[in-house]
C-alpha cells in the first residue's frame, strides 16, 4: 500500500476564504477634537480655556492602550476580603491594577474636585467634558470619584469638618491603601444612605445614631445599622445617613478611627451587578461605627441634597458619554462595513437611524453641559433655580433614553456587537445604571413636581430658559405652548408626570439646539422630536432631514490620531 501524500503539497486547501468586507477597532482616535458636538458645547458654555488639555485627554482616552484597560477593569472585577489570614478584621476590596490606572488618572486631572479647589468661569463645564471623555473609556470607577465630588458641598455645611477634611478630599492624589487618613495625602468619599426597607425614601431608615457627647452638629456619635448599598467601599470615609435622637441626620463616618483602630464599618458582601462591574458595591453593617454630625439635626435629607444634585448631574454625564460611546462605534462601523453592494453609511434606512441617534446623543450632550454651566453661576439666580429644576428633568430624560439607544446602535453592528470581545456587551450592562441611581425615572418626576411647587420660580426660569429660543421654531413655539397648558391643568398631576417631564425633557433639548446647534441638526430634531406628539422609534426620521451632514457631523475618524 503507497502512503498517502503529505498533506502539505495541498495546503493550498487549507485557505477557506479572505477576510474581507469587516470592521475594525475604533481606537487611537481623539475623543475630544473628533467630537465637534462636545468641542463646541465646552467653547459655548464657558469652557474654552480648557481646550488644549481636553485634546490630550481626548487623545488619552481615545488610545487604544487605554480603551483595552476599561475591558480589563471590567473582566476582572472587585473581590473581598471580610479578614486578613489570620482572622483580624480588615474589610479590605481587592481591584485588578487597571481599575487603579483610572482611579489615579481621573484624580490626577481633578475629575473629583476642580471646581472646589480651583473655582471659576467654566470650571463645572471642564471637568464635566473631562468625566465625559474618561467614561467612555470606562464608567464603574466614576462612582468614586463622582462622590468624592459631590460630597464637598455637604460638608461645608458644617465648616469645622470641611476645615479638616476638604483639603485632602481636594488633593490631586490617588491612594488606594487600607490604611487610616491620617497616613494619606489624597482622600475619596463614599455615601452610604439606602436601606433594606425603604430605598429611595431614606426616611424609612433605621440605623441609629447615639452621641458620645452633648451632641450637636460637628460633633461625634455611634451608629448601630445596615447599610444595604454602600458603593465604592474602600473610600476613605462616607456621608451616611442615621436617626439621631432629633430625627434623620447626616454624619462622616471614616474607615478608620483617629487613634488608628478599625471603626466598625463592616462590609458583609459585594453585590453582584449585571453592569458596573469594575466599581464595588457592597452591604454593610454599622456595628457602632464612630462618625461626626454634617449639618444638622433632624436635617440630614437637607443637608445631603446638593450632594444629590451633584450626583444626579453626573448621571447626566455619565449616560450622555454612554450614548457618545455606542453611536460612535456605531458610526464608525457602518463606515467601514459594506452590505448589498454599498458602505452602511450610504444606505437610505441605516442613514436614518444612524442620524437619528446622533440627534438623540447631541440634545444629550447640549442639556448637559447647560446645567454645567449653571452649576458655574449658581450666584445667578436664573442659573441656580435651572439647576434645581432641570437637573432632575435631564436625569430623568437622558438616563432613561440611553438603554435603548445603547441597542439600536448594537444592532447597527449585528451579531458581532453581541459578542463579549465588543464594547457593546458592557456599554450595555451600564447603560440602565444611572437611570436606576441617585433615584429612579418616577423619584425625578416626582423631584420635578416638588420642585414646581416648593419653588414656583423654577416654572419661569425654565420658560425663560426656553423662550431664548422663541420665534426661531414653529414646531417648537407650539411645544413650549402646550407645556403651558398643563402646568395649568394640575388635576392628577403625579399620574402625569411622566408626560409632563417628556415634554419639558424634549422642549429645553429643542429650544438649546435651535440656538446654537447647526440648522441640520436643530431642524431635524424639532421635526421629529415635537410633532406627532414625540420620538418613536430611532429611524423615523421624517423626510427633508440632512441626514448625511448629521452622520458627517458625529463620526469619528480613527486617521485623525497620527
Amino acid at each position: 500500500m503507497n502512503a498517502p501524500e503529505p498533506f502539505a503539497q495541498h495546503a493550498w486547501l487549507a485557505d477557506t476564504h479572505e477576510v474581507i468586507n469587516v470592521s475594525t477597532e475604533l481606537a487611537d482616535y481623539d475623543m475630544y477634537t473628533q467630537d465637534k458636538a462636545l468641542v463646541e458645547a465646552v467653547r459655548r458654555e464657558g469652557a474654552g480655556w480648557a481646550h488644549e488639555d481636553l485634546t490630550a485627554f481626548g487623545r488619552l482616552t481615545g488610545s487604544a492602550e487605554y480603551l483595552d484597560l476599561g475591558a480589563q477593569a471590567n473582566r476582572f472585577g472587585p473581590e473581598l476580603d471580610t479578614h486578613d489570614r489570620f482572622g483580624n478584621r480588615v474589610d479590605l476590596v481587592r481591584f485588578h491594577p487597571a481599575y487603579h490606572r483610572f482611579m489615579k488618572t481621573a484624580i490626577e486631572h481633578g475629575l473629583h474636585s476642580s471646581p472646589w479647589a480651583d473655582p471659576k468661569p467654566g470650571a463645572h463645564v471642564a471637568r464635566a467634558a473631562h468625566v465625559y471623555l474618561q467614561t467612555q473609556a470606562e464608567a464603574g470607577h466614576g462612582c468614586p470619584i463622582a462622590m468624592t465630588f459631590a460630597a464637598v458641598p455637604s460638608l461645608r455645611s458644617t465648616p469645622a469638618l470641611a476645615a479638616l477634611w476638604e483639603p485632602k478630599i481636594t488633593a490631586r492624589h490617588y491612594d488606594p491603601r487600607n490604611v487610616p487618613d491620617s497616613q494619606k495625602a489624597g482622600l475619596t468619599i463614599g455615601m452610604a444612605m439606602t436601606e433594606k426597607q425603604g430605598g429611595s425614601d431614606v426616611r424609612a431608615n433605621t440605623t441609629r445614631a447615639y452621641p458620645l457627647g452633648a451632641g450637636g452638629e460637628g460633633q461625634a456619635y455611634e451608629l448601630v445599622g445596615h447599610k444595604y448599598f454602600v458603593s465604592a467601599p474602600m473610600c476613605d470615609a462616607f456621608l451616611v445617613l442615621a436617626q439621631a435622637p432629633g430625627g434623620l441626620t447626616c454624619f462622616l463616618v471614616p474607615r478608620w478611627r483617629p487613634d488608628g483602630s478599625k471603626n466598625p464599618l463592616q462590609v458583609l458582601r459585594l453585590k453582584r451587578k449585571m453592569g458596573n462591574v469594575s466599581n464595588a458595591s457592597s452591604e454593610t453593617e454599622l456595628r457602632g461605627a464612630l462618625g461626626w454630625m454634617v449639618g444638622e439635626e433632624g436635617r440630614g435629607a437637607r443637608t445631603i441634597i446638593e450632594m444629590v444634585a451633584m450626583t444626579r448631574f453626573e448621571c447626566m454625564v455619565g449616560s450622555s458619554a454612554g450614548q457618545r460611546q455606542a453611536v460612535s462605534q456605531a458610526l464608525h462601523h457602518c463606515s467601514v462595513r459594506s452590505a448589498f453592494g454599498r458602505v452602511l453609511n450610504q444606505q437610505p434606512l441605516m442613514r436614518n437611524v444612524l442620524a437619528d441617534m446622533a440627534l438623540e446623543q447631541e440634545g444629550s450632550l447640549a442639556l448637559t453641559l447647560r446645567i454645567g454651566r449653571a452649576l458655574d453661576h449658581r450666584d445667578d439666580p436664573h442659573e441656580d433655580l435651572l439647576v434645581r429644576l432641570c437637573t432632575a428633568v435631564g436625569k430623568y430624560w437622558i438616563c432613561k433614553r440611553t438603554p435603548h439607544l445603547v441597542y439600536e446602535a448594537m444592532e447597527c453592528v449585528g451579531g458581532s456587537g453581541v459578542m463579549e470581545d465588543s464594547p457593546f456587551p458592557r456599554l450595555f450592562r451600564e447603560s440602565p445604571v444611572n437611570a436606576i441611581w441617585e433615584g429612579s425615572g418616577n423619584i425625578q418626576c416626582l423631584d420635578v413636581l416638588r420642585a414646581m411647587q416648593k419653588t414656583p420660580g423654577v416654572v419661569d426660569a425654565y420658560f425663560a430658559e426656553v423662550g431664548k429660543a422663541r420665534g426661531a421654531s414653529a414646531a417648537l413655539d407650539r411645544w413650549v405652548d402646550g407645556i403651558q397648558g398643563l402646568l395649568q391643568d394640575p388635576a392628577d398631576a403625579e399620574y402625569r408626570a411622566r408626560d409632563l417631564v417628556d415634554r419639558m425633557a424634549l422642549g429645553i433639548q429643542a429650544a438649546l439646539l435651535v440656538q446654537h446647534a447647526p440648522a441640520a441638526v436643530a431642524d431635524a430634531f424639532c421635526a421629529s422630536r415635537l410633532a406627532d406628539g414625540g420620538h418613536r422609534n430611532y429611524g423615523t426620521l421624517p423626510r427633508g432631514v440632512d441626514v448625511g451632514a448629521l452622520i458627517e457631523r458625529a463620526t469619528p475618524r480613527v486617521e485623525t490620531m497620527g
